[in-house]
């Protein structure tokens, strides 16, 4: 015979329900508390004051409203007081942020990562930022975790980097070493780029309130993150998304994978560079420049953005007809690569979705734009804070 929830489960959860709210929403008076959580008012008045004891919250009057009788108190997110370190390890450069509940960012660290550099040269560079940033903090301040974004498959259970073809990494214990390297005795999550990307979006961006939706990420390479009935699709280990190495043409392009016309291959850096002449360039601002070129009216250059737009819609309406999404978002270098070639993403999408499909997805840009992944990352290391609050501290 199943036995239910304690009591002191029930609290728990609560607690974690109460203080998910106030850090995705922002300031919420008890009264909207109650309504949204189902609770009653002591209930609410209870579990704001085990949280502003746990020095996560705060309470206090809001602004004049106008109305007559006794205010609501407003409940904040003690966003300078409790934060979490966020990092995003990109092809061509790292990024570093110190992130304060309610998704605050209080600092940040931006830097050149040379291509071919590989983990244990990354892990104290990127060590090194957090450390400047941690030295700046006061004693009575806590650092939750910390969260790190990442181009390749990363194994869930322990952060460990089983590939990342456009880092040249192969089964790299970045997790482990980045917490070895680091110093500061907090817990490091690692996950996939795209997956706490559309982490981000959902809980703060352009998909809130929706349940099902694929993010496509760019850089070098091309993955997705995807949550289907409001909830991170990432596969038994941790490895999917990886939509970039779906073979679109069997005889195409050799892929950074080993495989063969992987659509990457199509969308990604290489394809585009390559369909333009531009073998030797490399980065981002080296495709801005082959969209730029389109819009002036180069001949070769908008041809490739036709080509890749219209690969852009074939893998789209698989997706689309595979999983049924909301909305798909366009991040990264996808995001460039939407935005020139709309009409062709678009009418591809359109002949190859099926119809039941296609009524109701849209398409969008991040709204968090390149911080989504930064923002993402610091999700992760909130995770635990929210899950349990009275466990952190």
């Amino acid at each position: 015979m199943r036995v239910g929830p304690s009591q002191d489960e029930i609290r728990r959860q609560n607690l974690g329900a109460l203080l998910r709210h106030v850090h995705v929403h922002g300031a919420t008076t008890r009264a909207e508390l109650t309504t949204t959580l189902g609770l009653n008012r002591s209930t609410i008045g209870a579990l704001t004051a085990d949280l502003a004891g746990a020095g996560l919250v705060s309470e206090g009057t809001p602004k004049e409203t106008g109305r007559a009788g006794r205010p609501s108190l407003v409940v904040r997110p003690e966003s300078a007081r409790v934060y979490a370190y966020a990092s995003s390890i990109e092809v061509d450069r790292l990024r570093a942020a110190r992130v304060g509940l309610g998704g605050e960012v209080l600092d940040r660290r931006d830097l050149d990562r040379p291509r071919g550099m590989d983990a244990a040269e990354t892990a104290p560079l990127l060590a090194g930022a957090l450390k400047e940033m941690h030295d700046r903090v006061t004693a009575d301040t806590l650092c939750v975790g910390a969260g790190v974004a990442v181009c390749g498959m990363v194994r869930r259970a322990d952060g460990l980097v089983r590939l990342g073809p456009t880092t040249g990494w192969a089964d790299e214990p970045l997790g482990a070493t980045l917490a070895d390297t680091l110093g500061i005795d907090v817990p490091v999550t690692v996950g996939n780029v795209a997956d706490v990307a559309v982490f981000a979006e959902h809980a703060r961006g352009v998909a809130a309130g929706c349940d099902n939706v694929i993010y496509l990420y760019g850089d070098v390479g091309v993955g997705a993150g995807i949550i289907a009935g409001g909830r991170r699709l990432t596969g038994h280990g941790g490895y999917g998304g990886e939509v970039g190495h779906m073979v679109v043409a069997r005889d195409g392009a050799r892929c950074e994978c080993g495989s063969r016309g992987c659509w990457e291959t199509e969308i990604g850096e290489h394809g585009l560079l390559r369909a333009t002449g531009r073998i030797e360039a490399r980065g981002r601002e080296s495709l801005l420049a082959v969209f730029e070129a389109a819009d002036r009216g180069d001949a070769r250059a908008q041809t490739a953005v036709r080509q890749a737009g219209d690969w852009l819609g074939f893998g789209v309406g698989n997706l689309v007809n595979i999983f049924n999404p909301e909305m798909v978002i366009f991040g990264g270098t996808m995001r460039d690569l939407y935005l020139a070639a709309a009409a062709q993403v678009r009418s591809r999408l359109n002949h190859v979705g099926l119809p039941a499909c296609l009524e109701h997805v849209r398409l969008r840009t991040p709204k968090l734009g390149d911080d989504a992944p930064l923002v993402g990352a610091a999700e992760l290391a909130f995770e635990r804070l929210l899950a349990d609050p009275l466990d952190v501290g």
